[in-house]
């Protein structure tokens, strides 16, 4: 129990954010709200911003392989050298 408690206590949120809309943005979410049957604009709000920066963070992240796609309609000689599909003297592998 004491556990849980203190993880409650670390996930609490209490930092206030404040946002500012112009007339047509707060129009635009009172709609979708409305349309999307959103009760909560503070929780939706929420998960849509962190929503966008965990996606952001997950495609800025380096790959442990990262490798160069092949473009196949570039005729550049480096390009083709890169994935090794020929060889510096122009020769298949």
């Amino acid at each position: 129990m004491r556990r849980l408690k203190i993880k409650e206590e670390r996930l609490k949120r209490n930092i206030r954010l404040t946002l500012m809309f112009n007339s047509r943005e707060m129009r635009a979410l009172n709609i979708y709200c409305q349309r999307y049957r959103v009760k909560n604009k503070s929780r939706f709000l929420r998960e849509t911003i962190m929503n966008a920066i965990l996606k952001r963070f997950d495609e800025d992240m380096p790959s442990l392989f990262e490798e160069i796609e092949p473009n196949l309609f570039n005729n550049n000689q480096q390009s083709l050298e890169k994935v090794s599909l020929i060889e510096p003297s122009g020769k298949l592998e």
